[in-house]
This record gives C-alpha cells, structure tokens and sequence, in this order.
C-alpha cells in the first residue's frame, strides 16, 4: 500500500496474504483476480445495503414482517438475497422494551448475504466475551445507550443459526417511502450495537 507522497510499506500480515495469494493463484486453486472479486462483491454488492432493504420493506409491508419473523430465510430470499452463509437466517425485533444484539462466542458466523462481510471487531474475543458477560456495559461504550428498563437479548450466531436484527423505526419517518427508510437502517443496527 502506497500514498502519493510517502509510501507505506506492507504489514507483516498483509506480505503474508499476498504470498499465499499469490500461491494459490500460481497453483491454480484460485483463478487470477478471484480473492479481489469476492472482496468487492461482499463490501459493495452484498454489504449492508441488502440489509437494509428488507427491513426497509418490513417497515413499510405488515404481511412481510410477519413471513420474515417466522422464517427470516425464506422471506429475505423473496427480495433475492441468499447464498453462501445465508442459510437459517432468524430475524429478531427490537421494541421499546427489547433491545436485542447479536454475537458469535465460538468463531465469527455472520449472515453475508444480509450484512456483507463481518466487521473486525465482531470477530475479537473481548467483543464475543464481553456481550455474553456484561452487554449493558459494552453497548454503553460502544454509543449505544439503553435505559435500565430494556431488556437486552444476547443472540448467539452459530452455524445452525445466524440473526439479524430488525431495528425499531425511526420515529418521524411515516412520510419516507422504501428506499428513503433503507437509507436510515445501518449495520450496526442490523446486528443490534446501535440503534436508529
């Protein structure tokens, strides 16, 4: 990685990725430019905005909302979103006395198609320990500050089942059609550490 003006030499880590890259691709286990591909795929086309799509139409289409409480996978298939780490996909809702908030205590499973790739602070170990132990606490100091009336609901992803969060509406935001409400819906409120 370079600047225009100073460059920056690579991390140890980075040098490390690009020699097994580049090994990969010399053995012909990966086609040239795949690893690059699937990166961008997952930060711009199956990101977070998939996300915020259904629940943009879960706010908007009562019928909906209801198909994807009951079975979250097969109503986000219905707006096409699926695929690899998208399977058994539970929607859980946030009211104004549940708040509830996602983490993977064994390793890092996250709902791509929905959410894209997982940021990194979602895989450290003080993230995946603390959320079980003290999720009050950490929510606070990661700005999201819930009254002690509100029940916090800690939802472990697994494997067999990975969660997404459907955020409380904004308030003031019954004029905004589909798209405008997408726009609001963030990632983190999508996995539960903020709210809208």
């Amino acid at each position: 990685m370079t600047t225009e003006h100073h460059p920056i030499p690579p991390s140890p880590v980075e040098r490390r990725v690009a020699a097994l890259e580049e090994l990969l691709t010399e053995k012909g286990y990966v086609p040239e430019g795949f690893i690059e591909e699937f990166t961008r795929t997952y930060e711009s086309d199956v990101g977070p905005m998939n996300g915020a799509k259904v629940v943009a139409r879960a706010w908007v289409d009562p019928d909906y909302k209801q198909r994807l409480l009951e079975d979250g996978t097969n109503a986000i298939g219905e707006l096409g979103f699926g695929g690899p780490e998208g399977h058994h996909i539970v929607v859980v809702e946030n009211t104004p006395d549940v708040h509830n908030v996602v983490v993977c205590t064994l390793c890092s499973c996250y709902p791509w198609p929905v959410l894209g790739l997982p940021p990194r602070w979602y895989k450290d170990p003080p993230y995946r320990a603390r959320m079980v132990r003290e999720p009050r606490v950490l929510l606070q100091e990661m700005g999201c500050d819930l009254t002690d009336d509100v029940d916090i609901r800690v939802w472990d992803s697994s494997a067999e089942a990975r969660y997404l969060v459907l955020p409380e509406r904004p308030q003031g935001s019954e004029g905004l059609d589909e798209d405008q409400l997408a726009a609001l819906v963030t990632r983190d409120s999508m996995i539960g550490v903020g709210r809208l």
